[in-house]
């Protein structure tokens, strides 16, 4: 019996010294895993809302005339890059004088990267990035069990990035997307709440209406 007990002493002492370094080297773990988390819960909320080209959902086809450079300038660049055909019309003004326009409306290119608006039949906007979170500068976390929640302070940029975007004409025509692809560190501040499934872009944050983002809208989070 004593050497039972002898022989049980160390096997208990070895169980907690085991279980000691086991909780301190996931403890280590703990915050980088926490913050790949946080990445991918802010960057999942982004995917649902695009940086578009207006700010708000746009009908089609669209009709401008050709003396309004300002007005067909956004479209002509869209028509380079195949997103739209450009067919010559005349439009009748205060009934009699008639004025020379063109119509614009989608390719089949221009379907693909369309983005239509579910609520206004005939209406959408072409969206060319996303948000990306850059890095998690801090967090404050108040629990480990769903219901808590953590203000992510982070860096941002634009993904995703459509290649006609790019284009010297797109970039030209919407000069707000140049701004904002050449911005690579904004700094902005959310709320995350912890779910059964994991972190969450707190649901009483204002999410932006789909379809209505602009350049440069704002995306409902804090910044």
């Amino acid at each position: 019996m004593h050497n039972n007990l002898r022989l049980r002493a160390p096997l208990a002492s070895a169980l907690v010294l085991a279980t000691t370094v086991a909780f301190s080297t996931s403890g280590c773990k703990a915050p980088k895993d926490s913050t790949s988390n946080l990445k991918t819960a802010i960057d999942s909320y982004y995917e649902q809302w695009p940086e578009c080209l207006w700010p708000q959902p746009l009908q089609l086809p669209q009709q401008k005339e050709t003396d309004n450079a300002t007005a067909v300038q956004p479209f002509d660049a869209l028509v380079d890059q195949g997103l739209m055909s450009r067919t010559p019309v005349e439009k009748t003004k205060l009934l009699i004088l008639k004025k020379q326009a063109n119509s614009y409306d989608l390719t089949d290119k221009g379907r693909a990267n369309w983005t239509p608006d579910t609520t206004q039949p005939g209406y959408g906007n072409f969206c060319y990035a996303h948000r990306k979170v850059n890095d998690v500068l801090s967090n404050t976390p108040a629990g480990t069990q769903p219901g808590a929640t953590t203000t992510v302070s982070y860096t941002w940029s634009l993904g995703d990035v459509k290649d006609w975007a790019q284009a010297p004409e797109t970039e030209n025509a919407f000069p707000q997307i140049r701004t904002a692809l050449s911005t690579t560190n904004n700094n902005a501040q959310t709320t995350l709440v912890l779910t059964t499934e994991g972190w969450k872009v707190q649901p009483s944050t204002p999410p932006p209406t789909p379809g209505k983002r602009g350049v440069g809208g704002d995306s409902g989070i804090v910044q």
